[in-house]
Formats: C-alpha cells, structure tokens, sequence
C-alpha cells in the first residue's frame, strides 16, 4: 500500500479544526501538589496534608475508600478522617472525592456528621464529589468478610483486609458491573434493577449472602438526594481549576506505596494506586500538571495486617515503638506491627513516585533508645539486591543489612526548628536524607500541628 500527497490535500489543512477554539486561560494550568505514604500507611501523611491544606484552594482525594484512615489534631481537637479529605477543616478551602475513589455513602455521612458534632461545621457546603466516582454498597462490605473467611478456611491465612467493601468494590468497577454516583442520581428505576442484578451476581457466588435489597434501595435513595447538591462532572471541575486563575491545588493519597495494587507487596495490598500515577486517573489530572511529590514516612516502620516485614521487631524494641508510637489502626483499632526504618522500601517507592521531599514523622518515638537501627540493603543467599523483590517468599527469606546510630536520649516534642534537636537526632535524619537522595523537608515530634518542624 503506498500514500501520496498533493499540494490541493494542504488546502484542506490550512484552517486545521483547532483554529476556531479558545485557548486555555493559563497554557500549562496551575500545579498540582501531591502528598504520599512511603512505607506501609500510617505514616501521618493527614499532618502534613493538613499542614498544606491551611493554604491551599482544593484539596483532593483520588482512591481509595473509608479503608485509609488519616487523624488531624488542631487546636486540641482530634479530627479522624475515612473518605472526607483532610483539607475540610480549612473553611476557605473545597475539598474534591475524585472518580477513583470508592465511595460508601453511610460511611460518608456517618463520618461527617460526627465530625460536625467535634465542631467540622458546614462540610457540605465544602465538599464535592466526582460524577464517575463508584458506590461501595452494604453487600460489598458483607462480600468482603465472607472472602476473608474463605481465604482463611481455605489456604490458613487472609489478606488482613478492613472489611470496609474496598476490594470487592473495584472488582465491580474492573468487571464492568460498578454503579456510580451518576448512576444513582440518574434514573432510579434503571439504577435499581442494575442494582438487583448486582446483588443476584454477588449471591450465586456467595451461597451465605443476604441482602435486605429493597431497604438498602429506600436508604441509597435518601442517601442520593442528600448528596446530589455536591456532585459536579469531576473532570470538567478539575480542568476548570488547573486552568482558572492560580490556585494551590492539593491531592492527598490514601494508604502507601507497598499498599499499591502494582508496586505493593502482592497479593496483601489495597485494590487501588496510591502512589502518583493514581492522582492522574483518579482525579483527572495530566501528567504535566504534577508539582511537587511529597513522601510521608515514619522514623520507623509499621505495617497493618499480615504481609512479608523484613525489619520487624519482634521484641522488646518492637514493643516500645507500638506502646509509645500508640501504634493502633485508625480504621480497624488492630495494633500494628513496628520495625526499624527501611531505607530500601524509601528508596524503592521514590523509584516509582519521583519524591521531590520527605517528611519523616514521628521522630520523638526513639527519643528513649540507647541505640537506633536503619535497614540499608537486602541480601539474599549473603549477595546484595539492589532492587525490591517482588516475590513475597523471597521477601520472607531476605537477610537485612542494617548501620547502628547511638540513641541521643533527649526529648525531641518541644523542637520547632532544626537547631533544637540533639546533633545526634540531626545526624539520624542527615543520614536518611543522603541514603535515599531526597531532602527531608518537614521531621515530626508529636501530634499536633505545631510539632512538624519545616526544614526549608
């Protein structure tokens, strides 16, 4: 097959159909920053959202569901966010739950309305919720418990899930039988029989289902009403304010990059991207218009749940980083598992993230240890890795090649500038700062607010 072209072929070019539209306001569009667990979540990444958020715009989630868990203290107040963006506390703010976040409509109320009780006023009127953004039903939380029960009778172990309808809800999504939030505010009686259909799949699979179909369709009713007056088109919103006038755009990522459904360690992940690319399906955003990259991690390391752990404690070390950390899931109230900090599992989330800076929370933790460890290398059959395995067998068997730093014994809680820690603690976070290539920006020395020292 051959082409040819023709000078008369130009003319038909030469008033090409872009011509005639309107340029965006702002070519590029405003950027975007993004803030992101580094290790297993948990990592206090709702403190640095909020501490971002006081002057931000638009703060957005883009996935994930009521499984993460973030809790912001302001002004002795103890805020614990599910699904609503951490920004809602600032009253000068919108904050935006973008289509590839799933969404469980009590949840949503229920959380906003005892945060309405702790003083969160007039959240509704700050919040928006993308049209594309699907539904997390009753069923898909029972769903999610009989698959654990199942995984537990069947191969001794389970995934350690929430039991929140996370999973099953993206697998509705990926098998093209999800309903969304423009599903529920459209036609109800076309919403309802897909509904129904829904529920009849999920029970041939699962004899032991029950679902009380008609009372949750009188409940997703009410529910829809409430909602509707917060539901825009979310790619339209988000373009409209990348390319308004300038605004400081936020986006803050559920659980972690070893949570990542990708990158995480498979199969005890989430069901969602949380590490950068998700900002970009999740919420609509072009590559582009990503600024900066925020990673969040722990001056040690905790996990949720079973799963491969190469620097685990479990010892006395173990237990005094739980005890004095108050390591205890937001969402599930488990305790979690604690470990010396992991510079491979940093390293390999900047990999995949591209991390512009870190914050390293939690550093008053160790204030109380003679000596501390930081897990540097992975060695298999004594040889380094230099790459972060994928396979979880090899991850259980990995030998962990650790630098011992001597404790500096002092309490750090009152520090609010780099000055006022001990040279010690300064030559701990110089270390992680060199190891990983990447300046901490922020380190974090108590709950509060006014605990997170900015480094520049």
């Amino acid at each position: 097959m051959s082409f040819s072209w023709s000078a008369k072929d130009h003319k038909s070019y030469s008033n090409p159909p872009s011509a005639g539209l309107k340029r965006p306001r702002n070519d590029t569009g405003n950027k975007v920053t993004v803030v992101l667990g580094a290790q297993w979540g948990d990592e206090g990444k709702g403190k640095v959202v909020d501490l971002l958020a006081t002057e931000s715009d638009l703060v957005c989630r883009c996935q994930g569901g009521n499984n993460a868990g973030h809790t912001v203290v302001v002004d002795g107040k103890e805020y614990d966010f599910h699904l609503l963006p951490s920004g809602i506390i600032n009253t000068k703010s919108i904050s935006l739950i973008g289509n590839g976040v799933v969404i469980h409509l009590p949840g949503l109320f229920e959380e906003g309305d005892k945060n309405d009780k702790k003083g969160l006023k007039g959240w509704e009127k700050r919040l928006i919720v993308s049209d594309r953004a699907h539904l997390v039903f009753d069923f898909h939380q029972v769903v999610d418990g009989i698959q654990e029960t199942q995984r537990q009778a069947q191969e001794g172990k389970n995934i350690g899930t929430t039991k929140k309808g996370i999973g099953p809800t993206y697998s509705s999504k990926a098998s093209r039988t999800g309903l969304r939030v423009c599903d529920l505010l459209g036609d109800f009686n076309d919403f309802s029989a897909r509904f129904r259909n829904l529920v009849q799949q999920y029970q041939s699979m699962y004899p032991s289902l029950i679902a009380d179909v008609e009372a949750q369709l009188k409940k997703l009713k009410e529910y829809g009403e409430r909602l509707r007056p917060m539901v825009r088109d979310g790619v339209y919103y988000m373009y409209e304010a990348l390319h308004g006038p300038p605004k400081k755009i936020l986006v803050e990522g559920a659980n972690a990059a070893l949570l990542d459904i990708d990158f995480g360690t498979y199969p005890f992940v989430t069901s969602s991207n949380c590490t950068v690319g998700g900002a970009c399906t999740g919420l609509g955003i072009p590559p582009l218009n990503i600024g900066d990259v925020f990673g969040v991690s722990k001056a040690y390391t905790t996990r949720v749940g079973i799963g491969a752990f190469p620097t685990e404690q479990l010892n006395a070390v173990g237990e005094l980083l739980q005890t004095r950390g108050h390591e205890v899931g937001v969402t599930t109230g488990r305790k979690r598992r604690c470990g010396w900090l992991d510079l491979v599992i940093l390293r390999y989330a900047h990999m995949i993230n591209g991390f512009t800076a870190i914050a390293l929370t939690k550093l008053d933790i160790l204030d109380v240890l003679d000596e501390i460890k930081v897990g540097v290398a992975y060695k298999v059959n004594g040889k380094r890795v230099p790459h972060f395995p994928a396979n979880m067998e090899v991850l259980h068997k990995v030998d962990v090649e650790y630098e011992t730093f001597p404790g500096w014994k002092a309490d750090t809680s009152a520090a609010r500038k780099w000055n006022d820690l001990p040279a010690k603690a300064q030559n701990y976070i110089r270390f992680v700062e060199n190891h990983i290539g990447v300046p901490i920006k922020w380190v974090g020395v108590g709950k509060s607010r006014e605990c997170m020292i900015q480094m520049f």
